[in-house]
């Protein structure tokens, strides 16, 4: 089966931001994300000292999917208060990334959306 040529219209780029919660004990030493968009690989936020945030952009994530991710802060995974909900985590990949919740483990959801 032939897979046909991706439309640079179908990907779009993200900017994910994560500011500490004035709760987190632990201050934050790395801050990556790992998802679907990023093949379960951790990519690394960058620290802005200014604004006390964290931030990167993902370029190329396909649109009009749902994507699985998490944050990790200091290698242990967070809730983004910028995602569009939680999901079961689905495979390996996910289940080794998931974020604990009362409800048991959990990955970020982000619909994908391109115009």
């Amino acid at each position: 089966m032939q897979r046909r040529p991706e439309n640079p219209r179908d990907t779009y780029a993200r900017i994910f931001r994560w500011k500490p919660s004035v709760e987190l004990v632990e201050k934050p030493v790395s801050v990556e994300i790992v998802g679907s968009f990023t093949r379960w690989q951790t990519v690394s936020l960058t620290h802005d000292p200014v604004q006390q945030t964290w931030t990167v952009t993902i370029q190329g994530i396909q649109g009009k999917k749902t994507h699985h991710y998490v944050l990790l802060v200091n290698g242990k995974p967070v809730h983004d208060p910028a995602c569009d909900g939680l999901a079961l985590p689905m495979g390996f990949d996910e289940k080794q990334f998931a974020l604990p919740t009362e409800k048991g483990p959990r990955v970020l959801m982000l619909f994908a959306q391109t115009k």
